[in-house]
């Protein structure tokens, strides 16, 4: 496959708001993330949708730790996520998402669930489930549909699929790619073959449609740090809340999450960047007009 020959974008802009937008203009985000030991991961997901710009945020996590989830940040919602004694997920839990997910613009899947058959359960009835609602999947969503197979390419909404190259190897069932180019080449056959926008993490992360690819350019080595896939992931769920296409969310929300990592770099250094650093520094990267040149 010559990759060469794809339409590579550029960085798309977050729309302007309208002065008569409300919440329900900006779109309501679902994320379901976090157990126990996990509660950060939901934290940082939920946080990131708010300052992605997201009209509301539902955060539904394990009982077991709603209420460290909702003292984390008090501008999203939560739902507790029933459980056996075991911390196990109860029986039906994937049936209260799928009635509270209704209501939802875009779900934002994974981050902390843990990777528990109650838990695999879950995550694959609510995607089964909510057909015409864009999902992003991360983290043991991803190890929920390993290997992925060809069961939702007929699916009515996108799936975003953003992988590490462990994560993507479990999804492909082969060796992680070695080389830019091969992870150029197997993103862009894996988005072709199942109809999925693939963001393949990393340095330079790839983004594509399988039509489309994008090499991003912006982030540094300090990212490299527990959390900042889970601020990714519910970045990337609020643009899509906002009615940009999913590919395009993909693209900005990379672009957006590198260039907050940036930012913060040149203030504090790479060392001790972490993970909640990073939203500090999405309104700077996020305010970009449309006269403004990207600084690329």
């Amino acid at each position: 496959m010559n990759t060469e020959t794809l339409h590579n974008p550029e960085v798309p802009r977050l729309p302007r708001r309208a002065r008569e937008g409300h919440k329900g203009t900006y779109g309501r985000v679902l994320i379901v993330a976090g157990s126990r030991g996990m509660s950060g991961a939901a934290i940082l997901c939920g946080r990131a949708a708010l300052r992605g710009g997201a009209g509301l945020v539902q955060v539904a996590t394990a009982a077991c730790v709603e209420p460290i989830v909702a003292a984390g940040n008090p501008c999203y919602m939560t739902f507790a996520i029933r459980q056996l004694a075991d911390g196990s997920f109860s029986e039906g839990t994937g049936a209260d998402l799928l009635e509270i997910g209704q209501s939802a613009n875009v779900l934002a899947i994974g981050p902390g669930l843990g990777q528990s058959p109650s838990a695999t359960l879950m995550i694959r009835e609510m995607v089964a489930g909510l057909p015409d609602t864009p999902a992003v999947l991360d983290a043991d969503a991803l190890n929920a549909f390993a290997p992925f197979l060809e069961e939702f390419k007929g699916r009515a909404a996108t799936l975003v699929l953003t992988p590490h190259p462990g994560e993507f190897a479990r999804l492909t069932g082969t060796a992680a790619p070695a080389t830019d180019e091969q992870r150029r080449e197997q993103a862009v056959a894996f988005a072709q073959k199942f109809g999925v926008v693939l963001v393949l993490k990393g340095s330079r992360t790839i983004v594509t449609d399988g039509r489309r690819v994008y090499a991003n350019t912006t982030g540094n080595p300090g990212m490299a740090t527990g959390g900042t896939g889970d601020v990714l992931t519910g970045l990337i769920a609020a643009l899509i809340a906002q009615k940009m296409e999913p590919f395009d969310a993909a693209v900005l929300g990379v672009w957006v999450h590198g260039r907050a990592g940036d930012l913060v770099a040149e203030r504090i250094g790479e060392a001790s960047l972490i993970a909640t650093d990073l939203m500090d520094y999405f309104p700077d990267a996020l305010n970009v007009s449309d006269d403004d040149e990207l600084p690329f």
